[in-house]
């Protein structure tokens, strides 16, 4: 594979000074068109050590509008980093619309060095990869750009940079205490990067080689690829549209009758006051007591809250609270995204909120909106609500995966409840904020939504995150199946035996 890029390719000094004029020219109006259209470009920087990334990005921000573009090197770990799912720190730093990030090694530095320190096995490499290509064709399928770069030095020319900069004290800032290092096994490198580059280049997101012994050369060719990546694609879009704006229509006005999930539920389950008081009144400690051994534990827990309007979320999220310690967790409440998150994609908002080890956050709504409102209400394209499906359950693993225990509530009531509540929020004054035009409106869609509801149980309750559908008609009920529900998920995850035996 390396081949294509040892065949000692140069620019002289009198062609590069020739060519870069122009080029510094064609990618300062490709940015800005592409800042215009609200395309956001991922550039991955990778290859042999001692190849010249660094040296090679200077002088790619030169020839660019630095203002548009971020740079995000990802060395040692932090511990807010360790404390949270792997790819935590990657969604942090992706683009805006509009925007550039360049990313030195990200995830492909990780995956090699996981594998040369023994962390990881072949499986373990094989199922990263296979992670790799789902985020990255999720990023792609969201609008992005990814433009990857591999620079490659022949062996020899690699040993021969790293001896001179050993001798040279004045160029060590050039080179990395890892770079000297990892061009001691140059062979075993490049193996294992063939590997990963075939498995993960792919027509939308391609690997570029670039031969990097040549200074001029290099700068030359990794420029004038970045510039036809960014024009290929403003080029393939339509010119008229935002590259991230979808028009979707909407469903038709009733979806089909059919018999589903929530058809099944049995709203006959209720509890008096005494007895919620005295159930609530042995889950409150449990609960507390749970919440400080996941602490000390480092186990996270990551609770979802859905339901339809005035099916008791917030009154469900307010007992769990009680039971914890305000230090320990966070409720976030999910509107329509701000400006700053309707320019990424739709996960991020979401990974940005991630707990750290040890705590709790509970999300009053969640990133099912994507496949709820986002498809009955027409503001995701089909295609866009339909790959939602296998990107949160991507997303929900990698929580799992960290160890991280996923709780999932959908509170069920029926359209005669919903209309009893609404009624009582319009004659009670401190509740009459919670009723709006656009919860009368959703009504009419009831049909739709329960359509929508049954395939988002169907395609995302999973082993490691499934559904609870709770019968909320009786808010006493649900507010205790909640508790109960969550306490024993876990205790059982932090193996906590004496709160089986309670």
């Amino acid at each position: 594979m390396f081949e294509a890029a040892e065949l000692g390719r140069s620019v002289s000094k009198a062609d590069y000074k020739q060519a870069e004029p122009d080029l510094r020219l064609a990618l300062l109006q490709a940015q800005r068109q592409a800042r215009h259209r609200g395309l956001p470009v991922i550039l991955l920087l990778h290859g042999v050590a001692g190849a010249g990334k660094g040296e090679m990005l200077n002088q790619l921000l030169e020839w660019l509008d630095s203002r548009g573009v971020q740079t995000h090197v990802f060395w040692d770990e932090t511990d807010e980093e360790l404390q949270r799912p792997r790819w935590w720190r990657y969604w942090r730093k992706m683009p805006a619309a509009g925007n550039i990030s360049v990313m030195f090694g990200a995830w492909y530095a990780r995956l090699i060095e996981d594998f040369q320190q023994q962390r990881i096995d072949d499986d373990g490499v094989s199922a990263e990869l296979e992670r790799i290509r789902e985020v990255e064709q999720m990023l792609i399928d969201d609008g992005a750009l990814l433009v990857k770069f591999w620079l490659h030095l022949p062996q020899d020319e690699q040993a021969r940079r790293v001896e001179k900069r050993r001798k040279d004290p004045q160029s060590h800032w050039h080179m990395a205490p890892e770079t000297a290092k990892a061009a001691e096994h140059y062979e075993a490198f490049t193996d294992l990067a063939t590997r990963v580059i075939r498995e993960t280049d792919t027509g939308h997101s391609p690997w570029y080689l670039i031969e990097a012994t040549d200074r001029r050369f290099r700068d030359l060719t990794a420029g004038r690829t970045l510039l036809r990546a960014i024009e290929a694609r403003l080029s393939s879009a339509d010119p008229a549209e935002p590259i991230r704006t979808s028009h979707a229509p909407a469903l038709p006005e009733s979806a089909s009758a059919q018999v589903t999930i929530l058809d099944q539920v049995d709203q006959s389950h209720a509890i008096d006051r005494p007895e919620y008081k005295k159930r609530k009144k042995a889950l409150d400690p449990a609960i507390n007591r749970l919440g400080w051994l996941g602490f000390e534990a480092r186990h996270s827990v990551v609770v979802v809250f859905e339901g339809a309007d005035a099916g008791g979320k917030g009154g469900a999220i307010r007992r769990l609270t009680e039971a914890l310690d305000a230090r320990l967790y966070q409720v976030i409440p999910i509107a329509a995204p701000n400006d700053e998150e309707a320019l990424h994609h739709y996960l991020w908002r979401f990974w940005r909120q991630v707990p750290r080890d040890g705590y709790w956050t509970l999300f009053d709504r969640s990133w099912y909106g994507r496949v709820l409102v986002e498809r009955v209400e027409g503001l995701a394209a089909e295609g866009e609500w339909r790959r939602a499906y296998h990107e949160i359950n991507n997303f929900e693993a990698q929580l799992a995966e960290h160890g991280v225990t996923v709780l999932k509530f959908w509170l069920s009531i029926d359209p005669d409840e919903q209309l009893r509540r609404f009624e009582a929020r319009k004659e009670t004054p401190y509740k009459k904020h919670k009723i709006t035009d656009e919860d009368w409106r959703n009504r009419e869609r009831w049909d739709d939504y329960k359509a929508a509801v049954n395939e988002m149980v169907i395609r995302t309750s999973t082993e490691y995150a499934p559904w609870h559908i709770i019968p909320a008609n009786n808010k006493r009920y649900a507010r205790i199946e909640v508790m109960r529900i969550a306490s024993e998920a876990v205790a059982q995850a932090l193996g906590d035996d004496d709160h089986q035996r309670s």
